[in-house]
């Protein structure tokens, strides 16, 4: 007689048939687990298509305002919004995403208002609103993480202001989290 291998016991009986697998499956994902990203421009009744993502376009705000009815008309729970600002409000320093009404602080207000039981989620980086479209402020070729971080806890502060509910840094600078966290 051979020794057995490790385990000793194997669980393939709810592994055999597909109905077994779909019957005792851990992860199941449904409307509640979805967030209807919203990419949002300037003007009004606006849709210009994003060539990159084939199907999506970027809303101005009273069309962001619709999509996030439908999304909360669908059940879907969170939107996420994601300016593009004029390349006239962009500067080096990213000075716009601390503008109480910029795009984002605008479309957050205006989708609360119109559907205040949705959740809205903002992303955290200055790429959106710095001329050379970098996560961080610059000093030439190098990055100024600690300035960075100043102002990427003002944006948070001006987003939350504005209505937002899940902030979501998606730049790369060392400590921001905690900084955003402790104000």
């Amino acid at each position: 007689m051979t020794k057995r291998a490790f385990p000793a016991t194997r669980m393939r009986r709810l592994r055999q048939a597909d109905w077994s697998r779909r019957l005792v499956t851990e992860n199941m994902l449904s409307v509640n687990d979805l967030i209807w990203p919203i990419f949002i421009i300037e003007g009004d009744n606006v849709s210009e298509p994003i060539a990159s993502m084939p199907g999506v376009a970027r809303l101005s705000i009273d069309l962001a305002v619709k999509a996030a009815k439908q999304a909360a008309e669908l059940g879907i729970p969170v939107i996420a919004l994601f300016p593009n600002t004029p390349d006239a409000a962009r500067s080096d320093d990213g000075q716009e995403a601390l503008n109480p009404d910029n795009l984002v602080c605008r479309a957050t207000r205006a989708i609360k208002d119109a559907v205040p039981h949705i959740g809205i989620l903002c992303d955290v980086a200055l790429d959106p609103y710095t001329a050379h479209g970098h996560d961080g402020l610059l000093d030439g070729e190098t990055i100024l993480n600690d300035e960075t971080v100043e102002i990427l806890v003002g944006q948070s502060l001006n987003q939350v202001s504005a209505g937002c509910d899940i902030i979501a840094p998606s730049d790369m600078m060392d400590g921001r989290i905690a900084a955003i966290r402790t104000e």
